[in-house]
């Protein structure tokens, strides 16, 4: 038996609910702001850089701790912190010749651990 289901994803033939879209259209970012956020976002799709977001969450931690915890070497690490750095997830302290790591701020740590609630669900 061939049965068609109806297709979900549009209105009516003529949809008399484009009332609510003005307000929207009127605050509309620009292109250029969702290509960053698209940015931001692709620099969190990498398992690596959850990994050093997962442990800077939780400590301040410099290079040589970062590495080792993930068995990478100090050069990638350092790679990876530099994307982040980039996008302004981390941030960095030195003390004397050490350098140490952390989140940036409350949004990056409330963003990070509730996509890591939102996956453990």
């Amino acid at each position: 038996m061939n049965r068609q289901h109806p297709d979900i994803s549009c209105c009516e033939p003529v949809c008399g609910h484009s009332h609510g879209t003005a307000s929207l259209k009127e605050n509309f970012p620009d292109a250029e702001t969702f290509e960053k956020l698209s940015s931001f976002f692709k620099v969190l799709g990498d398992p690596t850089r959850m990994k050093i977001m997962w442990a800077l969450d939780r400590k301040e931690l410099c290079v040589c701790d970062i590495a080792e915890l993930l068995d990478m070497t100090k050069s990638a690490v350092s790679h990876q912190l530099a994307i982040l750095r980039h996008t302004n997830l981390v941030k960095y302290r030195k003390e004397g010749k050490s350098v140490f790591y952390t989140l940036s701020d409350e949004h990056v740590r409330l963003l990070f651990e509730a996509g890591l609630d939102h996956v453990n669900e």
